[in-house]
């Protein structure tokens, strides 16, 4: 009974994660091109989305041990997505308005990584950790440019109810930096190595947790 408890929780703590995962995209995504600091909230949302990313796919892979349950994770946190973005729609927002992440392709970079490095925990979190830091940002702006602009969805549809400091105004895109997706990958390439380390140390802790 001890043993199927704990690997009933376990599974419950990886939908637990994908769910997490989903709210930290409403969070960082919902309202991210809403504000005049476009590009500042990309890099914002691609450090966050691609940690986030790292720390549940590596936890998971390196549980199962299987190449491809970091792409399979990947899809649980899309799948809930779209079930925020359909729960937004419902509520009357446009369609447009909040944008699904890319997460998939990262995480087969990481499962690409395990696979190839014949299931090698730190190359998975050194060489996998960065792939996904680094394609994210990428990913996601490829995205971008293929959907409505969120930001001109946003200037067309001010909704009533929000405080005044929600009220779209006019972008300084460029203020600081012109290249986004620059400098999320390079963000996101340093802190996800450390987040896939720590994904990778709650799994070891999770395998003293069940053995007790």
């Amino acid at each position: 009974l001890m043993v199927w408890l704990r690997r009933t929780t376990h599974y419950l703590f990886i939908v637990v994660v994908a769910v997490n995962s989903t709210l930290l995209t409403i969070n960082a995504g919902d309202y991210i091109f809403y504000t005049d600091w476009m590009w500042t909230s990309f890099v914002v949302f691609s450090v966050s989305q691609s940690t986030m990313l790292a720390v549940g796919a590596i936890y998971y892979m390196l549980f199962t041990g299987v190449p491809g349950t970091a792409t399979y994770y990947a899809t649980i946190m899309t799948i809930y997505t779209w079930v925020a973005k359909g729960a937004w729609f419902a509520l009357g927002y446009p369609y447009d308005f909040i944008v699904v992440p890319v997460w998939i392709p990262s995480a087969m970079l990481l499962d690409l990584t395990y696979w190839a490095t014949r299931r090698n925990k730190h190359a998975a979190i050194i060489i996998g950790g960065t792939l996904v830091g680094l394609s994210f940002p990428l990913f996601n702006m490829v995205n971008l440019l293929l959907i409505r602009d969120p930001l001109e969805v946003a200037f067309k549809y001010p909704r009533p109810t929000l405080p005044a400091y929600m009220t779209p105004i006019k972008p300084q895109v460029g203020k600081f930096y012109n290249s986004p997706v620059a400098l999320g990958s390079g963000a996101a390439a340093v802190l996800t190595v450390p987040i896939a380390a720590l994904g990778a140390k709650l799994n070891t802790w999770t395998y003293r947790w069940m053995a007790a």
